[in-house]
């Protein structure tokens, strides 16, 4: 494997030392490792959910294949394997908010939103978006009107879900890569809403699929 050994922390010191063992024992095939961290630094992550969620909101005849088939929908745009085999799509409505928790473990579709952030396998997020999920949507700056029902799912390892949020005001005529650019992962996790044009607008470091919100209940980090 490609890599210096200078200036490495203790821990990385300690990862590479164990790497190093298993692959002289011929446990691990070294290129299979690297293949699997290649994939989950740069293959996967909220910028694929990002790119499902916005063909959505521009093509119709996607998102009705997405109502009815999530899984094959969202594989027909190359996302797929591991943690995604069995996909639902959430519509979120003027209606109907969804919001995703795994009460077990930490469940999550790492094929459209990569690996899941810390707050969504804490203790606390998981029992209280059950309980409480308007007081959990507070925490993290979601208000939502008295009229609107919050719909809570519990992902498990047979199901995965995939929250499709309302579409911006003031986007029409946006294509799906400018689209893309509002999506954040917490609002693929219900946590969030999509962000509004103005976060687009001049900003230099606008934040993207990747950005998340603060759990203030746990303190996790994004």
């Amino acid at each position: 494997m490609s890599g210096t050994h200078a200036n490495l922390t203790e821990l990385d010191a300690r990862v590479r030392a164990i790497e190093s063992l298993l692959v002289a024992k011929g446990y691990v095939d070294p290129a299979a490792l690297d293949a699997l961290i290649e994939t989950y630094e740069h293959r996967v992550g909220p910028h694929n959910g990002a790119r499902v969620v916005a063909r959505a909101w521009t093509d119709p005849a996607f998102l009705d294949w997405l109502r009815r088939d999530a899984t094959a929908a969202i594989a027909s745009m190359g996302y797929s394997g591991r943690q995604g085999e069995h996909m639902v799509a959430l519509e979120n409505t003027p209606q109907t908010h969804h919001l995703v928790v795994c009460t077990l473990c930490s469940c999550y579709p790492w094929p459209v939103l990569g690996l899941p952030p810390v707050w969504y396998k804490s203790a606390p997020y998981r029992s209280r978006a059950v309980i409480d999920p308007r007081g959990v949507l507070a925490d993290f700056g979601v208000s939502l009107p008295d009229a609107t029902a919050i719909s809570v799912h519990d992902s498990t390892a047979e199901l995965r879900y995939l929250v499709i949020p309302m579409r911006p005001a003031g986007t029409d005529g946006w294509d799906s890569d400018r689209l893309a650019k509002l999506v954040t992962r917490d609002s693929m996790i219900g946590t969030g809403l999509a962000l509004p044009v103005q976060a687009l607008g001049g900003a230099a470091g606008a934040p993207d699929a990747a950005s998340g919100a603060p759990d203030a209940a746990t303190g996790a980090p994004r």
